[in-house]
């Protein structure tokens, strides 16, 4: 198994695929397995990096003093660091966005797209600022009633069952939500270094409402903002198939993709 030891930690990451790097961040409620729908088709033109955040999947043993949320970004510089790869696309999910835009705020010039699902990154807006205050006060049982669609589990047992799974594997259920959103990141690098931004969202998320992820959005004058119905907050996981295209049309237009 492939750790790398970076910012205090072991991180456990894989590599499939070849061509232009991209890497993906997982959702506080999984690790690199959430992913198991993504990489068979982006392998097929990218490099895909998937990792486990600290307190996720694999990457278990945390220091006693561990900072949490606040070290996503710089551990991802030591894994890319360690691999030699300098530049490279970020596709983050939910609590993944937060991972991504933090390296894109320090090292905008590494950073060659972004695609935030079902996430503002940690961008502040007043009115996203009052919803994330109102979710901190959920129960966790209402947050992961929030991680798709409430039909979901009727009409996909099957999968349903395997997200319930994937979690399980964690350290911890939920990850650092407080934490993270506190967490302030800021759009000027991305903007001043015209990073393609594309903002990928779910017409049923009611932990991101689309109209907050929207007013995010805005503040990227190049960043497109595309909604995927009949989905909840794991787009990824429950609408696979728009959710890949959306994403790879976005990514072959943006960086290219190696032939296939």
């Amino acid at each position: 198994m492939p750790f790398v030891e970076t910012n205090g930690i072991n991180l456990y990451y894989e590599i499939h695929g070849q061509g232009p790097v991209v890497v993906l961040a997982h959702p506080g409620g999984g690790n690199h397995l959430s992913w198991w729908q993504q990489v068979p088709a982006f392998a097929q033109a990218y490099t895909c990096l998937t990792f486990d955040h600290r307190g996720h999947g694999a990457t278990r043993d945390l220091p006693a003093d561990d900072p949490g949320a606040a070290a996503y970004a710089q551990d991802l510089v030591g894994l890319l660091d360690h691999l030699g790869i300098h530049q490279t696309a970020i596709v983050g999910q939910s609590m993944g966005g937060w991972t991504a835009i933090g390296f894109a705020e320090v090292y905008p010039e590494r950073v060659s797209a972004l695609v935030l699902t079902n996430s503002t990154g940690g961008i502040r807006d007043p009115e996203l600022d009052r919803h994330l205050d109102l979710l901190k006060t959920w129960h966790p049982r209402q947050i992961w009633a929030g991680a798709y669609t409430k039909d979901f589990s009727h009409r996909e047992p099957a999968r349903a069952f395997l997200y319930q799974q994937i979690t399980a594997w964690n350290v911890r259920r939920p990850a650092n939500l407080g934490a993270q959103l506190e967490l302030v990141h800021h759009v000027e690098p991305i903007v001043e270094q015209q990073i393609p931004t594309l903002f990928l969202t779910s017409e049923e998320d009611i932990l991101l409402p689309p109209q907050l992820v929207e007013r995010v959005a805005r503040q990227i004058p190049q960043a497109l903002f595309v909604k995927i119905p009949g989905a909840g907050h794991s787009a990824y996981f429950e609408k696979p198939e728009e959710f890949n295209r959306i994403v790879l049309e976005f990514l072959q237009q943006r960086i290219g993709a190696s032939p296939s």
